[in-house]
């Protein structure tokens, strides 16, 4: 009976698939394949034995391997017991010169591979709807807000576009970190290749390039007996990063959504969706909740890899326990938060009525700033200006009048600005400054940046 959600409610089944343990067994084979093929090229061990011990690979079972275990109480130990056995006369040849974290470490990297291709897939089609959708916004002016209070009116597409940006950067990122904690290690014990120099290998450094290589990943620089963690704590701390962003986008959704607001809605089904047990009329966010819901257990996780980087001498154990649990948990929120969001945004709601009636409800709140920088265009000092609008939105708040109708009262503003022109200032929709060029220049950066991604997958 599963008991985490991830095993049943979180992340996608062939994401569930790469962290499952018949893959990690799998995977664990092909290390020790891959390393017989390579030293039989080398002349360490007969052409024979490497086929007899990929044969033994390709055959092994997660089931044979666990049976091992509950005798051996070790998991590598296991496998190489149950392959060696497959593989005779040539059993003796498994396992050979290399330690138990050779094959965990390279696995391990071989799993953030894998995964780390889904997670570019699913941030590609995220990318994919903010940009369609910021660029189906253009020409919609909506109210910006600062400390939940009205600010300057700001093109609905440049939220969009930021929100291509913090997905994008993260992306990128991501990338790099993969990138970087993808390195797998032939270097023993503890890290001195010294067993593989007694057995009269030449140049141990080439061996170790050779048998990555056939896993399609590259060898770490140095190592103790394990690839030191700074490289899994990065890539963590990356997607603790990203999922903060997807946070920022969801939590934004979330209030855009409120009654008081409802700007802009989450998709929701009126033929048969329930929004509460005892309040009928309910229309809650709830997908972007959970978005923001599992950004907090994915802050969280980066602080287990950041603790995971201290070991003792070559290493100790105290890390193994924390990645079985923190790998897995991080590429599956992960992966949820951005299926998640790509629904959301693909099917949001914008009600242009209510962006329309906020707009022009509060919109001269909006416009203060530039009534003050009118005022300083006709030569009135910036201070001054200041405290004159500053005066005028106090008595806007207290009397309930637009600021343009008692700046048209004010004597100081009177003897600077015609009615005219502060009819023409009160419109809203004509003070985003270049906010539309800006977006449509992130979308511009975000599509090259897709097209580089997705061409080089």
């Amino acid at each position: 009976m599963p008991v985490h959600p991830i095993d049943y409610r979180y992340g996608s089944s062939d994401m569930r698939r790469i962290f499952e343990p018949e893959t990690k067994i799998r995977l664990m084979a092909r290390f020790e394949a891959a390393l017989a093929k390579v030293q039989a090229r080398h002349g360490l061990i007969p052409r024979e034995a490497a086929l007899g011990i990929e044969k033994a690979a390709e055959e092994v079972t997660y089931e044979e391997v666990k049976e091992e275990e509950r005798v051996t109480k070790h998991e590598t130990m296991a496998l190489v017991k149950v392959l060696a056995r497959k593989a005779e006369p040539y059993g003796g040849y498994v396992h050979l010169g290399v330690t138990s974290n050779d094959v965990l470490d390279t696995a391990m990297a071989l799993q953030i591979k894998m995964a780390g291709e889904l997670i570019v897939k699913r941030s590609a089609s995220l990318l994919e709807v903010i940009i369609r959708r910021g660029e189906g916004a253009k020409g919609l002016v909506t109210l910006g807000r600062t400390h939940g209070v009205v600010a300057d009116p700001i093109p609905l597409s440049l939220k969009f576009a930021l929100w291509s940006y913090l997905v994008r950067r993260s992306l990128e990122r991501f990338i790099r970190a993969v990138e970087d904690a993808c390195v797998g290690k032939v270097s023993g014990a503890v890290g001195t290749m010294a067993a593989l120099v007694e057995l009269g290998v030449t140049d141990p450094k080439a061996l170790q390039y050779d048998v990555l290589l056939e896993l399609g990943i590259k060898p770490a620089e140095i190592t103790t007996q394990v690839v030191p963690r700074d490289r899994l704590a990065l890539l963590i701390t990356c997607m603790s990063l990203f999922s903060s962003s997807l946070d920022t986008i969801a939590n934004e959704i979330r209030n855009l959504h409120r009654t008081e607001i409802g700007e802009i809605q989450e998709y929701f089904e009126e033929s048969t969706q329930v929004g509460s047990s005892t309040m009928p009329h309910k229309r809650n966010p709830v997908k972007s909740e959970k978005v923001c819901g599992l950004a907090k257990v994915m802050r969280s996780l980066s602080v287990a890899a950041l603790e995971n980087i201290v070991l003792e001498h070559e290493r100790d154990l105290t890390n193994s326990s924390a990645e079985r649990c923190l790998l897995p948990e991080a590429f599956l929120l992960l992966e949820e938060q951005l299926i998640t969001l790509t629904s959301v945004i693909k099917n949001l709601k914008i009600v242009k009525e209510r962006i329309e009636e906020n707009l022009k409800r509060y919109g001269e709140l909006a416009l203060s700033e530039r009534l003050m920088i009118a005022l300083v265009r006709k030569g009135m000092g910036r201070q001054t200006a200041h405290e004159t609008v500053r005066r005028i939105s106090m008595r806007s708040y207290s009397t309930g009048k637009g600021i343009f109708e008692l700046a048209m009262e004010d004597k100081s503003v009177r003897k600077l600005l015609t009615p005219e022109e502060l009819r023409y200032l009160a419109d809203p929709y004509s003070y985003v400054g270049i906010g539309e060029e800006l977006a449509e220049e992130e979308f511009q950066r975000a599509r090259e940046f897709l097209k580089e991604v997705l061409d080089h997958e």
